[in-house]
Protein backbone atom coordinates (compact mmCIF):
# COMPACT_ATOMS: atom_id res chain seq x y z
CA UNK A 1 0.00 0.00 0.00
CA UNK A 2 1.35 3.50 -0.93
CA UNK A 3 1.84 5.82 1.74
CA UNK A 4 -0.52 8.08 0.01
CA UNK A 5 -3.34 5.72 0.13
CA UNK A 6 -2.16 4.98 3.60
CA UNK A 7 -2.58 8.73 4.71
CA UNK A 8 -6.10 8.71 2.74
CA UNK A 9 -7.19 6.07 4.81
CA UNK A 10 -6.03 7.66 7.95
CA UNK A 11 -7.81 10.99 7.35
CA UNK A 12 -10.76 9.06 6.30
CA UNK A 13 -11.18 7.71 9.48
CA UNK A 14 -11.54 10.68 11.37
CA UNK A 15 -14.12 12.54 8.71
CA UNK A 16 -16.60 12.81 11.73
CA UNK A 17 -14.64 15.33 12.95
CA UNK A 18 -15.56 17.66 10.36
CA UNK A 19 -18.83 16.39 8.97
CA UNK A 20 -22.56 17.61 10.32
CA UNK A 21 -23.87 15.85 13.31
CA UNK A 22 -26.99 15.73 15.62
CA UNK A 23 -24.96 16.99 18.43
CA UNK A 24 -23.35 20.29 16.80
CA UNK A 25 -20.00 21.25 17.68
CA UNK A 26 -18.97 18.52 19.69
CA UNK A 27 -15.46 18.54 18.18
CA UNK A 28 -13.55 21.94 18.06
CA UNK A 29 -10.36 23.46 16.89
CA UNK A 30 -8.22 23.93 20.22
CA UNK A 31 -4.94 26.15 20.07
CA UNK A 32 -3.23 25.03 23.51
CA UNK A 33 -0.09 26.13 24.15
CA UNK A 34 1.51 22.87 23.46
CA UNK A 35 -0.38 23.12 19.78
CA UNK A 36 -3.52 22.95 17.88
CA UNK A 37 -5.50 19.72 18.64
CA UNK A 38 -8.92 18.24 18.08
CA UNK A 39 -10.90 18.67 20.92
CA UNK A 40 -14.04 16.33 22.33
CA UNK A 41 -16.57 18.63 24.17
CA UNK A 42 -18.84 15.78 25.03
CA UNK A 43 -15.96 13.06 26.35
CA UNK A 44 -13.97 16.49 27.55
CA UNK A 45 -10.84 15.73 25.98
CA UNK A 46 -8.20 15.53 22.82
CA UNK A 47 -8.59 13.58 20.44
CA UNK A 48 -5.26 11.42 19.82
CA UNK A 49 -4.09 11.72 16.38
CA UNK A 50 -0.64 11.11 16.48
CA UNK A 51 0.65 11.18 12.37
CA UNK A 52 1.43 15.12 12.15
CA UNK A 53 0.42 14.85 7.91
CA UNK A 54 -3.05 13.84 8.75
CA UNK A 55 -3.51 15.70 11.61
CA UNK A 56 -3.28 19.06 9.66
CA UNK A 57 -5.23 17.92 7.19
CA UNK A 58 -7.92 16.91 9.38
CA UNK A 59 -7.82 20.49 10.83
CA UNK A 60 -7.94 21.90 7.68
CA UNK A 61 -10.97 20.35 6.93
CA UNK A 62 -12.62 21.07 10.36
CA UNK A 63 -11.49 24.61 9.27
CA UNK A 64 -13.10 24.54 5.91
CA UNK A 65 -16.37 22.78 7.79
CA UNK A 66 -16.82 25.84 10.21
CA UNK A 67 -16.09 23.98 13.03
CA UNK A 68 -15.47 26.76 16.14
CA UNK A 69 -11.80 27.37 16.76
CA UNK A 70 -10.41 29.08 19.62
CA UNK A 71 -7.57 29.35 22.26
CA UNK A 72 -9.88 29.28 25.67
CA UNK A 73 -9.89 25.87 27.03
CA UNK A 74 -13.19 24.56 25.44
CA UNK A 75 -13.97 21.46 28.05
CA UNK A 76 -15.58 21.60 31.44
CA UNK A 77 -13.31 21.22 35.05
CA UNK A 78 -12.16 18.58 35.95
CA UNK A 79 -13.15 17.04 38.41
Amino acid sequence: MSATMEQTEAIGLHAHLWQPSVSEFRWVVWNAAEGTMVFDTELNCPVYIDDEPTLRQVLGRMREAGVPEGKDYPGRPCS
